[in-house]
């Protein structure tokens, strides 16, 4: 950054998704979901610096990409919509304001599936249905939308290249519980069997209801990784921080994780949640490595406080 300050956005994130999975990645703004996210799609500002890998896999034997070392032209011919589809935060801003929804659909379906004129406008509104977009609205712009259906628009954009990996950044924002149950039981749903959904969310129902697995992030570093059933019930999360997220639920316990998470340009050379933990003591000034799911000295191993009646 300026003046030669270092911001470590995410740090040594390790995790496999597989075909027919939803992994959840959840945790506090500002932790590094949306900067992961940006780094598979090759979406960095150049001030970025990246190290490591990030291996896709193609469909019919194709080659895997590393999606961080890949240049900008594998990226944008082979990557974007083809391996990855995106389902972006405030969809609405990413739809161009000057063009129907009709007209994106048709343009995405000519470069990623390569419809020609005479299919184009069935090609579309089948593109259309199969994310619930009603077919009336396909020649309204993005501003005579509704957040619900610029949400369906954004879906049926990502969907069209069948793309291996589906990634949705925060997908239920500004919608009310209704409409973010039914979108992302639209996502699974759509994944099916032969894709692999990553789905970027603060809301930790959506995550309940369609994951497999989640991922709890932490000042940049991913603090617990497990099996759905087992955070959200019996034995619960294991790393103080995860379970403070769902204590603080107002079906749970209700109440706060005390203090505020560090800046991520002045991370401790240990825990980085050591000064907020109860837990914490001398150890927790070495950092934890993520064993047996949890990046942590004392993780937890009782069961989750009981739901409210």
């Amino acid at each position: 950054m300026r003046g030669g300050t270092h911001v470590s956005a995410v740090t040594d994130a390790t995790f496999d998704l597989a075909a027919g999975e939803c992994l959840a990645l959840v945790g506090e703004s500002g932790c590094g979901k949306s900067v992961l996210a940006s780094a598979l799609l090759g979406l960095l500002p150049q001030n970025a610096e990246t190290a490591g890998s990030a291996l896709i896999g193609g469909s019919e034997g194709a080659a895997p990409v590393d999606l961080l070392t890949a240049d900008e032209r594998t990226l944008a011919r082979t990557v974007r919509g083809r391996r990855v589809g995106l389902v972006p935060q405030s969809p609405a801003a990413h739809l161009t304001p000057v063009r129907t929804v009709r007209s994106q659909l048709e343009e995405t379906l000519r470069e990623l599936a390569g419809v020609r004129k005479p299919q184009l406008r069935a090609a579309a509104e089948a593109a259309a249905e199969r994310a619930a977009f009603p077919l009336g609205h396909l020649d309204r712009y993005p501003h005579e939308l509704s957040g619900g259906l610029a949400q369906r628009a954004a879906t049926a954009l990502a969907l069209i290249g069948d793309a291996p990996l589906l990634l949705a950044d925060e997908p239920t924002t500004g919608l009310d519980r209704d409409l973010v149950d039914r979108t992302v039981d639209e996502l699974r749903r759509h994944v099916g069997d032969e894709r692999a959904l990553l789905l970027i969310t603060h809301d930790l129902a959506a995550a309940e209801r369609i994951a497999d697995r989640v991922a709890v992030m932490y000042a940049s570093r991913v603090v617990e990784l497990t099996d759905a059933e087992a955070f959200f019930g019996t034995p619960g999360p294991r790393h103080p921080y995860a379970r403070g997220l769902l204590n603080a639920l107002p079906e749970r316990a209700f109440t706060a994780v005390p203090g505020m998470p560090p800046e991520l340009t002045a991370l401790p050379a240990g825990c980085a949640f050591a000064a907020r933990c109860e837990r914490a003591d001398e150890a927790c000034g070495a950092l934890p490595a993520l064993t047996d799911g949890a990046a942590c000295h004392h993780p937890h191993a009782d069961v989750l406080e009981a739901p409210r009646a």
